[in-house]
């Protein structure tokens, strides 16, 4: 998935495209997106927040080798190199492509984790225990972050963190390590940085394979190699490209030299690479080539790349609520690893678990969450900007989906509408020996994911359901009662079955039934 987290959508001209209508900075078009979700936001009296499980997005990267990713953008530059040689020159780009006259394409199709990912994973850590870190293990006034032993100077257990293999996944554990446990800016300065990982363990999951692996659950969905039904996103891209970007194309022919033909996946390679020269080098001079809705359709083409394949999160995330380990596995959970306490420990205040995008996405699905159940449209452009699933605000480079178990006094207690923070454990009436009522809320990114549109009631419902997203623990868990057999896994992933008409925008709600 591409770098671009598009702000919110602007009136454009669809009559002419004038100078000022095209997006000349960047800072418009990149962004987390705070504004979905519940709008009673705060914690309520005599709440705290007891645990946390955060499921964290690779940073920055560059681009794969995949058809719709790096291997277009490589083919354009290609395209671009061979133009621009001697003895091929038949002209000059104009305007606003006169940088091409003497582009070099900077891009490897490595997936590799960029610098700038790196400083995101960095700052997320450091982010993560200002918000919990601070309350979860009580810190001292000044505490800037978490410290490996107890006021009496005994060692805490170290904290289990988990990651795939793959390089960018585990280079963005590495990076959130560094701020989270302020490895990189102790008291006493330690630039040999000796025994930095003393406060954590953290169990490496393979990827690449065919072993089961919850944070990388494709491995073991053999279906995703269909040339089918693995790319059914890809097809609905490709299909999508000519309805946003006929007219952007033609624009920028207009600059281009005599012979020199733009296609629709050139103009998408622009903006693609818009997308990774910013990751990579904070700068890039296509980015200003296109309109709000240009950008806009092309964050319609991230919403067709999702599959659902989040069971086996969805059903670690239920266990280590329920303090429970696996001795066996219906999905990609690996029953190895989580069968075995030190691998996959259940009584940790904090879990966090480094994977992709898709299997946030995946798990959202798999949780039956309807207010992202809003499928892309291949036909309508500019698409609608108040749909809730929007890939782009939803899991940017570095997004987190968080899980929070709050202990409050009271069964029912009154929502609070605006944020405050917790400067002190109890500040708000908060007490862990009568916080005996136990509920679950969801941070997807900066906003919180209303509960209540879970499929099945038990949550609530947009009527009767709580406005501040809080779900109770128990009816969380009866809530998910019902998900092993919604996501078919076995079927979905492991049989022969055909798709009819897969360019047809047709909603599968992430799972195939015979």
């Amino acid at each position: 998935m591409h770098a671009l987290y598009l702000a919110y959508a602007v009136a454009i001209s669809t009559v002419a495209v004038r100078a000022h209508d095209l997006l000349t900075d960047i800072t418009k078009i990149q962004r987390y997106w705070d504004h979905f979700g519940v709008g009673f936001v705060g914690l309520p009296d005599g709440c705290q927040i007891e645990s946390v499980q955060t499921l964290q997005r690779h940073a920055q990267r560059f681009p794969t080798g995949s058809i719709d990713d790096g291997e277009n953008d490589q083919r354009f530059a290609t395209k671009l190199s061979n133009l621009t040689l001697p003895s091929n020159s038949t002209g000059s780009f104009t305007g606003p492509l006169s940088f091409l006259n003497t582009y070099r394409y900077p891009i490897v199709d490595t997936g590799l984790l960029t610098g700038i990912g790196a400083a995101t994973e960095l700052a997320s850590g450091v982010s993560f225990w200002k918000r919990y870190g601070r309350t979860l293990y009580n810190a001292t006034v000044g505490q800037i972050a978490y410290i490996s032993s107890f006021p009496d100077r005994t060692d805490r257990a170290p904290i289990v963190l988990r990651t795939t293999g793959q390089s960018r996944i585990e280079n963005s554990e590495i990076n959130w390590a560094l701020g989270f446990f302020g490895s990189s800016f102790p008291i006493v300065p330690n630039p040999t940085f000796a025994n930095v990982t003393k406060p954590y363990e953290v169990v490496i999951i393979p990827e690449g394979g065919t072993e089961n692996n919850t944070l990388a659950s494709y491995d073991s969905c053999f279906n995703v190699n269909d040339a089918t039904i693995g790319v059914l996103g890809d097809l609905d891209l490709f299909t999508f490209l000519p309805k946003y970007l006929t007219a952007a194309t033609a624009r920028l022919q207009n600059h281009a030299p005599e012979g020199f033909k733009l296609t629709v996946n050139d103009t998408y390679a622009m903006q693609s690479n818009c997308a990774y020269e910013y990751g990579y080098l904070g700068m890039s001079d296509f980015c200003e080539l296109f309109t709000a809705d240009e950008w806009a359709g092309f964050e319609n083409t991230l919403d067709m790349e999702c599959r659902a394949q989040g069971l086996g999160y969805l059903q670690e995330l239920l266990a280590r609520l329920n303090h429970t380990l696996f001795s066996s596995s219906s999905s990609s959970v690996n029953s190895t690893l989580d069968g075995d306490a030190t691998t996959f420990p259940t009584n940790q205040p904090l879990y966090a678990d480094f994977s992709h995008d898709d299997i946030t996405t995946s798990a959202l699905t798999a949780m039956s969450l309807d207010y992202i159940r809003d499928p892309p449209s291949l036909t309508q452009f500019p698409p609608n900007p108040h749909r809730h699933f929007i890939l782009s605000h939803l899991t940017p480079f570095g997004a987190r989906l968080i899980t929070e178990t709050i202990g409050c006094s009271l069964s029912d207690p009154a929502p609070v509408e605006k944020s405050r923070v917790s400067y002190t454990l109890g500040q708000y009436g908060y007490s862990a020996s009568n916080a005996t009522h136990k509920f679950i809320r969801m941070r997807l990114n900066r906003g919180i994911l209303p509960l209540d549109t879970i499929r099945g009631g038990a949550c609530g419902n947009p009527t009767s359901g709580r406005i501040d997203g809080i779900c109770a623990l128990g009816d969380f868990t009866r809530s998910q009662q019902n998900s092993t057999a919604m996501a078919n896994y076995n079927y979905s992933c492991s049989k022969n079955y055909t798709i009819t008409d897969p360019t047809s925008g047709k909603d599968f709600d992430g799972v195939i039934f015979q």
